[in-house]
């Protein structure tokens, strides 16, 4: 037989115990076993301790303190996956803590967790989102994190965030794309208007988007 000398390498001997610690943590999320969950919460792997948030969220368990503690996590992989299960948690401080706790999510160094925070503050409808979505749809590095935004936007369809949605349609054609969309989640006269522009747009799907909406 012969040896493998990645065996015998400390750091093969972490991955394997990592992903032994997930395998577990998201079985036990299957069965419910909470015991097993619970014990993995403070795991040194981020891989285990975003399994921990899918296993609670699983057995009916993940509560809104559960998720502002994981979005204040040292590791992005954490909080990244506490953002994406922000979207559909209840309970106590699902309309308090929660949201204060996306809108700080909103500037995390981190595009992808910043991109979720944005989705989720979307879905959750927060209005009271509304300035800080619309300083990111018109002014965050990112794109991803612009798009996302103006998506947010358009699914909560305050009034507070038509202008930037109306100055994304100056942006890149993937967020024009969006814009377009997000316009629908508006009563307003200008948006009539904006979406008759669209129709001349260099891109054509944007312009696509923009016929569909206007023969509605």
């Amino acid at each position: 037989m012969v040896d493998d000398p990645l065996m015998d390498e400390p750091g093969a001997d972490r991955d394997a115990a990592a992903r032994e610690g997930r395998r577990r943590v998201v079985a036990a999320g299957h069965r419910g076993d909470l015991e097993v969950v619970e014990a993995a919460r403070d795991d040194l792997d981020p891989a285990v301790r975003a399994a921990v948030l899918g296993a609670l969220e699983r057995s009916g368990a993940l509560g809104a303190a559960d998720v502002v503690r994981a979005l204040e996590d040292a590791d992005p992989v954490v909080r990244h996956r506490a953002a994406v299960l922000a979207a559909r948690v209840g309970g106590p401080g699902s309309r308090s803590l929660l949201p204060r706790a996306l809108v700080v999510g909103l500037g995390d160094e981190d595009a992808l967790v910043a991109e979720a925070a944005a989705w989720a503050l979307g879905e959750r409808s927060v209005s009271a989102a509304v300035p800080e979505l619309a300083a990111m749809a018109t002014g965050h590095p990112e794109p991803r994190c612009r798009e996302s935004a103006v998506a947010a936007l358009g699914a909560i369809g305050d009034p507070g965030g038509l202008r930037a949605v109306l100055g994304a349609l100056g942006d890149r054609p993937a967020i024009r794309r969006r814009a377009v969309i997000a316009l629908v989640g508006f009563d307003d006269p200008e948006v009539e208007p904006a979406l008759e522009r669209c129709l001349e747009d260099p891109d054509w799907q944007v312009r696509e988007a923009a016929e569909v909406l206007l023969e509605r």
